[in-house]
């Protein structure tokens, strides 16, 4: 399968990513959907109190092209002057992953997209020179894995190679602190609790 054949399905693809020329099946729940919602939300309001000219989007809204096909993250960061083009002329319907500052999957346990998310797509992702992937669990708590791009060489050649590295976690009850790239890199603080907690409005009704 093309990425052709998957926007000219009468679902135009929802769900679906074309992986190795087959489609795979995306494996989304309210839970899943709820926890990147809140982290958009945390990124987006600290690159607005930054100044970060980036753009901040969720929900496999935009599909991005990797060595393998087509990914749709839960939760990407774009340099603004990238995204500023897409707006400015003919929108892509892929964009290039070495375009992107941050890539984040959040993992549906027991799900067939949960080894891709965990193995498959960090592969992918550093191969496009991404500098940082978050991987995000929601049960049995909340959980964040931020890995940063590493490169080495390998080989008489002295070929480089990226792959990531963890650089720090955090779960429920602890804090998550990390400086996002940018042109204004930005710092984002949280619990990561704060990805299934409703908000106190809520809770009170």
């Amino acid at each position: 399968y093309t990425v052709e054949d998957l926007h000219a399905r009468e679902d135009e693809g929802r769900g679906l990513e074309p992986e190795d020329a087959w489609l795979v099946k995306l494996s989304p729940n309210p839970l899943h959907n709820y926890a990147y919602r809140r982290l958009h939300e945390l990124l987006d309001a600290a690159a607005r109190q930054a100044g970060a000219s980036v753009y901040v989007d969720r929900g496999g809204d935009w599909e991005i092209e990797t060595t393998a096909g087509i990914r749709k993250p839960d939760v990407i960061v774009v340099p603004g002057d990238v995204a500023d083009s897409w707006f400015d002329g003919d929108c892509p319907t892929t964009i290039p992953g070495h375009e992107l500052l941050l890539v984040v999957e959040v993992v549906s346990p027991r799900s067939g997209s949960e080894g891709r998310d965990r193995f498959r797509k960090p592969q992918e992702y550093a191969a496009m020179g991404i500098p940082q992937y978050w991987l995000v669990d929601y049960t049995p708590e909340p959980g964040v894995q931020v890995f940063v791009l590493d490169e080495y060489e390998a080989g008489p050649t002295g070929k480089r190679f990226s792959t990531y590295r963890l650089d720090r976690s955090a779960k429920v009850g602890e804090v998550l602190e990390v400086e996002v790239p940018a042109d204004k890199p930005f710092t984002v603080r949280f619990d990561p609790k704060v990805l299934t907690e409703l908000p106190g409005f809520l809770r009170g009704l």
